[in-house]
């Protein structure tokens, strides 16, 4: 299904117009050691463009950097498809672009509660109408007013990030950076969280850059995704190339091969 919806759709949903990223000769480095060497690509507006390879080939290193938590030695990032394009790391940046973490439990504060947790984004950014914000923002990740007042121990792992998906999105972002959003749940609660991120990204009109390393969570959720290793770009295909095997380097494939049990995940939870 076309992600991108009508001008008409828009004003009816409520849901503001969608964001692309173009990311150009990107280049982090850690006290000499390069961690991303020169990483270009683009993500359409309302696409879901995810990014795999083994663990240290730079993919979730390139999320940092794009949200500001990494150093970006050069290179430019750039938003486009809206009016404006603001500086990468600044607060009008960090309003469009939103990052869930990997461990839902080590991303939200343990001494906080729920309520606190999504309110302090708010306060930080001078928006008001909290009251209404937070208690739409737990219907829409699928939790009750009953969550609202507990802390993250008393949660589990799935609804933790829940809380971590519902804290992105009460900012309204246009784009959602997602760091292995899955792999620290149970796999029973894997299909529910990737469910509900595809219906959260249809009905706000939202574009997703995701970091996995599983092969069958990626090509269910994105469209297109990069093959990183060693912090180098290794090639930029379909999902459907990658289901079909129709993939030009070999690197590519080895990380195929090394997912015992390849296939899609079906759309059902």
């Amino acid at each position: 299904m076309n992600s991108v919806i009508s001008a008409a759709g828009l004003k009816a949903s409520g849901a503001s117009p969608a964001l692309g990223l173009e990311v150009s000769g990107m280049r982090v480095v850690y006290d000499g050691f390069v961690a991303v060497a020169n990483t270009s690509f683009s993500v359409a507006p309302g696409e879901s463009f995810g990014i795999v390879g083994e663990s240290g080939s730079g993919k979730s290193t390139v999320l940092r950097a794009l949200c500001g938590l990494a150093p970006k030695e050069s290179g430019t990032v750039q938003l486009v498809g809206g009016a404006e394009s603001p500086t990468p790391g600044s607060k009008a940046f960090r309003r469009r672009v939103q990052m869930v973490f990997q461990d839902p439990y080590g991303s939200l504060h343990p001494r906080q509660t729920v309520d606190r947790l999504l309110a302090e984004p708010l306060a930080i950014h001078g928006i008001a109408d909290a009251e209404t914000r937070i208690e739409r923002a737990l219907d829409e990740v699928g939790l009750g007013q009953g969550f609202r007042f507990r802390y993250p121990h008393q949660l589990s792992g799935g609804q933790r990030q829940r809380i971590a998906i519902a804290r992105a999105l009460i900012l309204e972002p246009q784009i959602l950076l997602l760091d292995e959003p899955t792999s620290a749940l149970d796999a029973s609660v894997q299909a529910e969280v990737l469910n509900l991120l595809e219906d959260l990204r249809r009905r706000r009109n939202l574009t997703f850059i995701m970091v996995s390393h599983d092969l069958a969570v990626v090509t269910h959720l994105c469209e297109r995704l990069m093959v990183m290793q060693r912090g180098q770009t290794v090639e930029v295909l379909a999902s459907s190339d990658l289901v079909a095997r129709r993939v030009a380097q070999p690197y590519t494939l080895s990380l195929m091969q090394a997912s015992a049990g390849f296939r899609r995940v079906s759309g059902t939870a």
